[in-house]
C-alpha cells in the first residue's frame, strides 16, 4: 500500500487546510495487510459538508465494525487545493491512512443531490480511476453509488459499477461478502464475473447489465436485460426494525467547524404524510420508530464520546415522533444539567407544540421555522400539505407570545397549476405574520425570513410526470415575490432558476445525460452546487456539443403510460398509486396521512413485506 505524503508548504497555500489532515477524534485507522476489502467513503462535496452527513457516519461504523473491513473516508478538495494537487501530481487520497482513492477495492459515492455529479467525475479522475466503468481492468476499484439520487441512477450509468438501492445497513455487508467469496475463488468470471454475482443481490443495481433502447422521439422504447438471470426490477432493500441495526455512537469528530457540528441522533425513518412533491416521502416508506429507551442511551453515548453539547432530532417529520414529547422530558431531564441542549428541525405547522419548543430551548435559545410550502390554500391542497392559515397563526401566535419574535417560512414556487395569485399569497402570508405579532404584543418588532426553492419534479412521486417551469417562469416569479416583500422586517431568500434546472434535467434525465456530464466536466465543471463556481454557459455548450436538449428531460409533461428511464428501480411505492395522487393533485383533493387513517394502496407494506412501526400505538 502506497502512503499520499502532502508538503505542509503546500497546506499552507490553500483556505481550511484542516479539511486535508485527517487524525480527528474517533478515526478509526486499521493495518491493511490485516483487513481483506477497503472501502472508501467518498462525498461528492467539500468535508465540513460531508462530515454533516449521518449515513456515511452510519456506514464507517458498520463497515469498521467488520475486523476484516476497513473504511476509510474521501471528501471534495476544493478548487484551491485541486489545483494543487494537480500541479504536484498528487493524488485523491483518505484521511485514515492517506492511501490514494485509486487503491481501494471500492469507491462508495452518496448520490444526495444532482448538481454534485461532476464532482463525482472530478474525484475520480483525481484517484486515477477510469472515469467510465467500461474502462477500468481487473484490478482497479469497482465504483459504488448510493443515497436518494439512486432511485433515477440513468444519468450517472457509465460511471458506476453497481447502485445500492434502499437502506444500506445490511445490504453494503452483503456486497462486501460477495467480493471476499469472489476473491477466494479466484476472482472467477474476472471483473464482469463480479459485478454478475452482485447483481444477483436483493437491492443491487449494476447498469451495464441493462440494455436501454429509445423511441424515434427520444423516449424510452424499453428496459432489457444483458442476462437472463438478471431481475427486470431492482427493488429497494429496507430495515424493517431500527432497533436490530447499530446506530454509530462514536462518530469522527472534527478538527474544524463544519455545517451541522452537533450531535445527529435519528429517531425514526421514513414518512406518510403523502407531500405529492417530496421524494424523501415516497422512497423512505414506511415509517419506523426507535424507541425512547433506546435513543436516550445513544444520546448519552454520543455525548460521553464526542463532547458536543447539543443534539438534533433527525428524521423527515420530526414532529410526527408518536413518543416526542416523553422523549424530550426524558433527554432535557438528563442532558440539561450537562449543558446539552436538544434542537429541533422545521416544524409542521399543524404537529406544532409551543410548550415543546420552550422545553427544547431551555439550554440555549434559537428562532423557529415553519414550512407552510404554499401561498394559498388551494395550492397546498394540490401538493397534499394538509395545513391551513389557522394552524400557522395559532403556531405563530403561540410562539409570540412565549417571547419569539423570529419566524423563517419556507415555500415553493413553480408547483403544478400554480397561479399568480398563489404568489402573491406568500408575501400575504409575511405580512400576516408581521401583523399577529402586533396583535399579539400590541407593537411591531417581528422578523420574518421568507426563503423561497423552484420546486423540481423527481422521479417516483406524483409529480414526476409534471413539467417542470421554465427558467423564465420562474425568475418572472421570483420578481413578482421580490417587489412584494420591500419591507426591512421581511428578509427574502430564493434559489438560483438556472441551477434548480439543471438539477431538474439531471433529475429525470436518463443515460445519453452521461456525455454531456463528461463533457461539461472536461471544460471546468466542478461544484456546481455552489454559486460562486457554477457555470451555466458552461453547461449550455455542453449541451449544444453533444446534441442533447436539457428542456426535453425538464421541461416536458410526460405521459401516464411513458416509460420513464427509472421504470426498474422500484422504492415499493406503485405507480398506479402515484398517478392516482397525480389525478387527485389536479382536482385539489386531499390523501390522508395512513398512518392515522385508512391505508392509502401504496404498495409498500405488502410489496416489500414490512409494517409501520408506531411505537405511540403500543
Amino acid at each position: 500500500m502506497s502512503k499520499v505524503i502532502v508538503p505542509s508548504a503546500l497546506l499552507n497555500r490553500v483556505v481550511k487546510p484542516s479539511r486535508y489532515t485527517g487524525q480527528e477524534w474517533n478515526t478509526i485507522v486499521k493495518e491493511q495487510s490485516k483487513v481483506d476489502v477497503s472501502f472508501a467513503l467518498a462525498f461528492p462535496d467539500v468535508y465540513e459538508v460531508g462530515m454533516s452527513y449521518l449515513g456515511y457516519k452510519i456506514l464507517y461504523h458498520i463497515l469498521n465494525g467488520r475486523q476484516e473491513v476497513a473504511a476509510e473516508r474521501v471528501y471534495a478538495p476544493w478548487v484551491d487545493m485541486e489545483e494543487q494537487m494537480r500541479n504536484s501530481n498528487i493524488p485523491l487520497f483518505s484521511l485514515e491512512s492517506f492511501r490514494p482513492l485509486g487503491e481501494f477495492d471500492f469507491v462508495g459515492f452518496t448520490l444526495q443531490y444532482e448538481m454534485s455529479y461532476s464532482n463525482i467525475l472530478n474525484m475520480l479522475d483525481l484517484g486515477g480511476i477510469p472515469l467510465l466503468a467500461c474502462d477500468r481492468n481487473e484490478t482497479q476499484s469497482f465504483v459504488v453509488g448510493g443515497g436518494p439520487c439512486v432511485y433515477n441512477p440513468e444519468p450517472l450509468a457509465d460511471f458506476f459499477d453497481i447502485f445500492l438501492i434502499g437502506e444500506a445497513e445490511e445490504l453494503i455487508l452483503e456486497i462486501v461478502d460477495c467480493y471476499k467469496q469472489w476473491k477466494q475463488s479466484g476472482r472467477s468470471g474476472g471483473r464482469a464475473g463480479f459485478l454478475k454475482e452482485a447483481a444477483l443481490i436483493e437491492g443491487v443495481y449494476v447498469p451495464s447489465c441493462y440494455d436501454v433502447n429509445y423511441n424515434a422521439d427520444g423516449t424510452v422504447m424499453s428496459i432489457g436485460l444483458t442476462s437472463k438471470d438478471i431481475k427486470p426490477q431492482v427493488h429497494k432493500r429496507v430495515i424493517k426494525d431500527l432497533e436490530t441495526v447499530d446506530f454509530p455512537t462514536r462518530p469522527v469528530v472534527p478538527f474544524g467547524e463544519i455545517v451541522h457540528d452537533r450531535i445527529m441522533l435519528e429517531i425514526f425513518r421514513g414518512c406518510t404524510r403523502g407531500c405529492r412533491f417530496c421524494q424523501a416521502g415516497m422512497i423512505y416508506r414506511p415509517v419506523r420508530e426507535r424507541k425512547v429507551d433506546t435513543l436516550v442511551e445513544l444520546a448519552q453515548q454520543l455525548v460521553n464520546n464526542t463532547g458536543y453539547n447539543e443534539i438534533s432530532l433527525v428524521s423527515l417529520s420530526t414532529a410526527d415522533y408518536s413518543c416526542l414529547h416523553p422523549l424530550i422530558t426524558a433527554l432535557m431531564s438528563r442532558m440539561k444539567e450537562q449543558g446539552v441542549s436538544v434542537s429541533l428541525p422545521s416544524l409542521r405547522i399543524d404537529s406544532f407544540s409551543i410548550q415543546l419548543a420552550q422545553e427544547v430551548q431551555q439550554v440555549r435559545k434559537s428562532g423557529l421555522t415553519f414550512a407552510p410550502e404554499a401561498g394559498t390554500q388551494r395550492l397546498r391542497d394540490v401538493i397534499n400539505k394538509g395545513v391551513n392559515e389557522d394552524n400557522l397563526r395559532d403556531a405563530v401566535c403561540a410562539a409570540f407570545r412565549a417571547g419569539w419574535s423570529s419566524v423563517k417560512l419556507y415555500f415553493m414556487i413553480g408547483l403544478p397549476t400554480e397561479e399568480d395569485d398563489d404568489i402573491r399569497g406568500i408575501a400575504k402570508l409575511a405580512y400576516q405574520v408581521l401583523d399577529w405579532y402586533k396583535e399579539v404584543k400590541g407593537r411591531r418588532g417581528a422578523k420574518v425570513t421568507v426563503s423561497v426553492s423552484s420546486f423540481v419534479p423527481k422521479p417516483h412521486t406524483p409529480f414526476q410526470w409534471f413539467g417542470q417551469d421554465s427558467i423564465e417562469q420562474l425568475e418572472r416569479k421570483q420578481h413578482l415575490l421580490r417587489d412584494m416583500l420591500k419591507n426591512r422586517d421581511i428578509n427574502f431568500n430564493w434559489h438560483d432558476a438556472k441551477t434548480s434546472f439543471l438539477e431538474g434535467v439531471f433529475a429525470r434525465g436518463d443515460r445519453r445525460l452521461g456525455k454531456v456530464l463528461l463533457k461539461a466536466w472536461s471544460t471546468g465543471a466542478r461544484f456546481d452546487g455552489w454559486s460562486e463556481q457554477f457555470d451555466y454557459e458552461n453547461w449550455l455548450t455542453a449541451f449544444a456539443e453533444c446534441n442533447i436538449d436539457p428542456h426535453f428531460y425538464a421541461n416536458r409533461e410526460r405521459q401516464e403510460q411513458e416509460i420513464m428511464p427509472w421504470s426498474h428501480i422500484q422504492p415499493g411505492v406503485e405507480k398506479k398509486f402515484l398517478w392516482r395522487e397525480y389525478q387527485q393533485a389536479l382536482k385539489q383533493e386531499l390523501t390522508a396521512d395512513c398512518r392515522r387513517g385508512d391505508c392509502g394502496a401504496c404498495g409498500v407494506c405488502s410489496g416489500l413485506g414490512v409494517g409501520i412501526i408506531d411505537w405511540g400505538n403500543e
